[in-house]
């Protein structure tokens, strides 16, 4: 077209050139992030479909009829391999028969992804806590492990839930389920478990706390937005986690992570239509269409949907089943290398395809290995592993600092480079200590014109180093340039928004500034990294 400012190809060449300085999304270098099926021809499919629904909005299944069609299969697909399948004495369990009552019916949505389906299972427990409770002033509570994802925070912080964490055990990750009972109260919304959770892939005890939130008529929602596509089809028996089990009220898991489907698209499952129904907002109180919206969006693509529902028809059980089993395989390959490198120690008994990694701390000094060096030397190397750090739960104990992997079925086709490079990442920093987060604090300090040695601590500010009430009272009134300035110090501003080159520092530091600050800081970076250069 004439009217074009710029050849497609020249356009097309430029973004080939930004794409290129991304982490690789395929290949098995990236052990979070991105999950890889290995199989070319599945994300072609996956392309074609959304493609080939690119005009269509999501919105109004009413008016694209396909939408309503393929959210459909994807649900009933979801349902069937998640647990929430009718019993085998109703007429048709395959094709979506319900109980007759259909007050046990398994009904869902497809949201954009993992945290949305997480943000509107909390939503509708809040309205449905409400609407049992008119007119009491009370805050209602949710109930989750300190593992429990971040969506969560952000779900309590959205809708107004007092955000009530439980302590896991610190060595494995694990959660009692009277840690979670004693907990319990007319005034809780929700208890959240995990199936497994993101930082230690622990399996949560669902079926035992789904007894005690039953007996007491308290929802229970299952996090399974990790791992629940893999889990459906993990080999060997696992402890029931999914809606087979009586008191699970709903369920999240992601079609874009072990679905494969192009981000973003998630499931969300919920028991019971009337309790469904509060997931959804409505108004006819404008003078336009009238608004009736399943999801937190509007208008909406079909291609991820459309993508996932494409997926699900050319691989089916069998497909996903031999993808899980590839995963699996390799999971438990890295699992053994880890077992065998002095000095670290894998947290727990993971279950599913995730791993955490810590510092084995029954060898002597000599010979541990720090997780955060030890991603860092695998990094220089080209794998890419994803660093977690310590934290201090609210009864005061402490969570190791851990090194992530998430493992996909193209890594086995590279397990053994990969298994390779880990032990020589090991034996590269064996011995090195963890770097001292209040060093690394006081050398951001004095890189800092005014907040250094030369009495910068008496305006209290970073200066003021022996006290983390100081400087958690200085991310309250932080303005974007100083909190750029000290990131700038830090070294994680300037040049494009690149990371530098050991991570190690940038987490010592996180796990020494207090929460406040350091969230108010991450904020000023994302904003930096994606703000168009000013007009000079």
């Amino acid at each position: 077209m004439s009217g074009f400012r710029r050849e497609a190809s020249d356009i097309l060449h430029e973004l080939d050139a930004m794409r290129a300085a991304d982490a690789p999304t395929h290949g098995g270098r990236v052990l979070s992030y991105v999950y890889d099926s290995g199989l070319a021809e599945l994300d072609e499919l996956a392309a074609e479909a959304a493609r080939r629904v690119q005009p269509v909005n999501g919105l109004d299944p009413t008016t694209f009829v396909s939408v309503a069609a393929m959210e459909r299969g994807v649900v009933g697909f979801a349902r069937r391999v998640l647990g929430g399948a009718p019993s085998a004495d109703t007429a048709d369990t395959a094709d979506g028969a319900e109980p007759a009552d259909g007050g046990d019916v398994v009904v869902g949505s497809v949201t954009s992804g993992g945290t949305e389906s997480c943000l509107l299972a909390v939503k509708s427990a809040r309205d449905a806590w409400r609407a049992a409770r008119l007119g009491s002033p009370r805050v209602p509570r949710l109930v989750a492990p300190v593992t429990v994802h971040a969506a969560f925070h952000k779900a309590a912080h959205y809708f107004g839930l007092e955000l009530d964490l439980v302590p896991v055990d610190p060595s494995t990750g694990t959660l009692a389920p009277a840690a979670i009972e004693e907990r319990l109260g007319d005034d809780v919304a929700l208890v959240v478990l995990s199936a497994p959770s993101y930082p230690f892939a622990s399996l949560d005890p669902i079926a035992d706390v789904a007894a005690i939130t039953a007996a007491r008529g308290i929802a229970l929602h299952v996090d399974a937005c990790i791992g629940g596509f893999a889990l459906a089809f993990w080999p060997g028996a696992l402890p029931a986690w999914d809606l087979s089990v009586p008191g699970v009220t709903s369920l999240s898991a992601d079609l874009h992570k072990y679905g494969y489907a192009p981000k973003g698209a998630s499931v969300l499952l919920t028991r019971g239509r009337d309790r469904q129904r509060h997931q959804y907002f409505a108004t006819t109180g404008w003078p336009g269409y009238p608004v009736v919206n399943p999801t937190m969006t509007g208008s909406k693509p079909a291609g991820p949907l459309a993508a996932a529902w494409a997926i699900i028809e050319a691989l089916g059980e069998p497909g996903f089943a031999e993808l899980t089993a590839q995963a699996a395989r390799a999971t438990a390959a890295l699992r053994a290398t880890i077992d065998g490198i002095e000095g670290l120690r894998v947290v727990g008994s993971p279950t599913g395809p995730l791993l955490a990694v810590a510092t084995d701390e029954d060898v002597p000094v000599a010979s541990r290995v720090d997780p955060h060096h030890w991603a860092d030397a695998a990094r220089s190397a080209g794998w890419q592993l994803q660093l977690q750090p310590g934290l201090t739960q609210p009864d005061g104990t402490r969570l190791p600092h851990t090194t992530h992997l998430t493992v996909t079925p193209v890594t086995e086709r590279v397990v053994s480079e990969l298994t390779a490079a880990l032990v020589v990442a090991a034996d590269a920093v064996r011995g090195i200590p963890q770097i001292d987060g209040a060093v690394a604090l006081a050398g951001l300090a004095e890189a800092l014109p005014g907040f250094g040695g030369d009495g910068g601590g008496a305006d209290g500010g970073l200066g003021a180093l022996s006290s983390s009430d100081a400087l958690g009272s200085l991310a309250a009134g932080l303005d974007s340039d100083t909190a750029a300035a000290i990131l700038e110090a830090a070294g994680l501003l300037g040049g494009a928004g690149a990371l530098p080159d050991q991570l190690a520092p940038v987490l010592a530091l996180v796990e020494a500034l207090p929460g406040p600050l350091t969230e108010r800081l991450l904020v000023e970076l994302l904003a930096r990294v994606v703000e168009p250069p000013v007009a000079v």
